[in-house]
């Protein structure tokens, strides 16, 4: 008896179809390969979006707090919460001369003072 041995139909990882043409191929078109990425990137991609969309809530927070008259405003913590400021997030720390760290959130910075209450301050950067 002469047995063949047929290899396995190589199948679309997107959409399970089978697949034709070259060897090394993995998916039947564009939608399906775009999709199947998308896929794998999605969980990604939604932690990024999520703190992004954290990080410019908190600078949307610190300038309405801070009117464009003003170079710098105190307010309390309490303040900040309930307008939806979230202390873990921020761009970047800036540590001045005399050893204050303030967090900022892009241009938009706080220093934590005593009892609760923060320094709002907002940083001009050349050009700007």
């Amino acid at each position: 008896m002469n047995s063949q041995i047929v290899p396995d139909k190589k199948m679309c990882l997107a959409c399970s179809k089978p697949l034709r043409g070259r060897a090394d191929k993995k998916f039947c078109d564009d939608f399906c390969r775009n999709s199947y990425n998308n896929q794998l990137k999605a969980q990604t991609n939604n932690y990024v979006r999520n703190i992004g969309n954290i990080l410019r809530k908190n600078r949307r927070v610190l300038k309405d707090l801070l009117p464009d008259s003003e170079t710098m405003v105190k307010t309390n913590k309490e303040n900040l919460i309930r307008m939806g400021f979230h202390f873990k997030y921020s761009t970047h720390s800036y540590t001045n001369k005399k050893g204050n760290t303030y967090l900022f959130c892009f241009e938009y910075g706080y220093l934590n003072l005593d009892n609760d209450w923060f320094l709002i301050v907002r940083r001009k950067e050349p050009g700007m």
